[in-house]
Order: C-alpha cells, then sequence, then structure tokens
C-alpha cells in the first residue's frame, strides 16, 4: 500500500514539524495529494529524494517554513530540577521518558526520536537537547570497512531506529484510545450512578410529603 510504502521512507520523529501529528498521518497526506514531499526536515534532501523516486515526481528543496535540518539531539532531563508535573511525560510521542507525578522524571535515550516536543511544555526548563553518547567501538573491528559499507551500516542502524520508533508511536496511540475509553465508561457509570441517586432520593422525599399531608389517622407503617 502506498501509505505504508511512504511512511517506511519518513524516519518516524514524530516531531510534527510537517504539519501534522506524526509520520504516518503525513504520509497519509501525501498519498492523497493533500502535503508535499518537502514538508519534513529530519528527513531532508535525502528523504525528499526517496519520495520523489517513489512518486514518479521531480525532488524539491526543503520547504523551510517547517524548519531546518538539524543532527540527531537526545533529550535530558536535569533531575535535580524535575518537579514532576508530568506534562513532558504526556508530550512525548513515543513513550520515551518514564516518571510518576511528584516524582522524577528520566528519558530512556535509545528511544528518544529527538522530536522536542517535551521542552515547551516543561514549567521549570529542566530538558535540554544534547547530541546523542557515541558508542565505544573498537578502531580494529571497523579498520576493513570502507565508506560505502560504514555508509549502509549506519543506514540499518537508522532503520531499526526508525521501525522501533513507529511501533512505540503506534502502541502510545493504542494506548490513549485505550484510556480515552476507560475514562468514558468510568464517567458514564458515575453519571448513571448519581442519576440512580437523584431518583431515589426524589421518589424518598416525595414520599415524606406525602406523609407529612396525609391525616394522622390515615398513616399506615
Amino acid at each position: 500500500m502506498l501509505i505504508e510504502k511512504i511512511d517506511a521512507i519518513l524516519p518516524q520523529t514524530q516531531c510534527g514539524q510537517c504539519g501534522f501529528p506524526g509520520c504516518r498521518p503525513y504520509a497519509t497526506a501525501i498519498a492523497a495529494g493533500h502535503a508535499d514531499i518537502n514538508q519534513c526536515p529530519p528527513g531532508n534532501e535525502e528523504g525528499i529524494q526517496k519520495l520523489a523516486d517513489l512518486l514518479g515526481v521531480e525532488p524539491k528543496p526543503l520547504n523551510t517554513v517547517h524548519g531546518l535540518p538539524k543532527p540527531k539531539l537526545i533529550a535530558f532531563i536535569d533531575e535535580q530540577i524535575c518537579i514532576g508535573c508530568t506534562f513532558c511525560i504526556q508530550a512525548c510521542p513515543v513513550d520515551a521518558i518514564v516518571g510518576a507525578a511528584k516524582k522524577m522524571h528520566t528519558v530512556i535515550s535509545i528511544e528518544c526520536t529527538g522530536c522536542e516536543l517535551c521542552i515547551a511544555p516543561c514549567p521549570v526548563d529542566c530538558i535540554s537537547m544534547l547530541p546523542p553518547r557515541k558508542q565505544i567501538v573498537n578502531a580494529k573491528d571497523e579498520s576493513y570497512l570502507t565508506s560505502n559499507k560504514m555508509l549502509v551500516r549506519e543506514n540499518k542502524i537508522k532503520k531499526k531506529a526508525a521501525d522501533r520508533a513507529r511501533v512505540r508511536y503506534e502502541l502510545r496511540l493504542k494506548r490513549l484510545e485505550y484510556e480515552k475509553k476507560e475514562e468514558a465508561m468510568k464517567i458514564a457509570k458515575q453519571t448513571k450512578a448519581i442519576k440512580s441517586s437523584c431518583i431515589t432520593t426524589a421518589t424518598c422525599t416525595s414520599k415524606k410529603t406525602t406523609i407529612k399531608a396525609m391525616p394522622e389517622h390515615e398513616i399506615t407503617i
């Protein structure tokens, strides 16, 4: 399906810079002709070229209205300043932040896509975007790799990370939908209980009013 093919090309940052709430919605819009192929800063020229090749159209420069490409950065929470407001947890599109209300939060760095959506909601500015830690590699193990082989390996790593981010994004959407239904059922149950209580109270009040209005010799218990 075309949407899946387009989505497979997108970086799965889920940052929303394209004007849509995630890579999948953007892919859907492109397939429907409602969005252009140059609206993804994280994908940059490489992504635009791949989309152009897939769709059989001419590539075009990145539309900088949506932002500029930048190196991959990872969110870092200063745990000494964090107040545990959970706003960043709610904002993260891939559930890469863990913590609880009024408790310290932390970022699962390997799952962070660098979308930066957690920064704005933070009321104490305790989140910074930092370069990811480079893995320590034995130089002897890579000495035989040519530049092309290195590029192939890097692309495989990127794809693996993108696939993982896609899965986490979809799981988060399912979780939110489940929580929404649970909350709706809870409210419906509470509303029903309140209405039942009101009906019972109104009935009892009506009976008491009737009894008070009756002559004493007509009251039977």
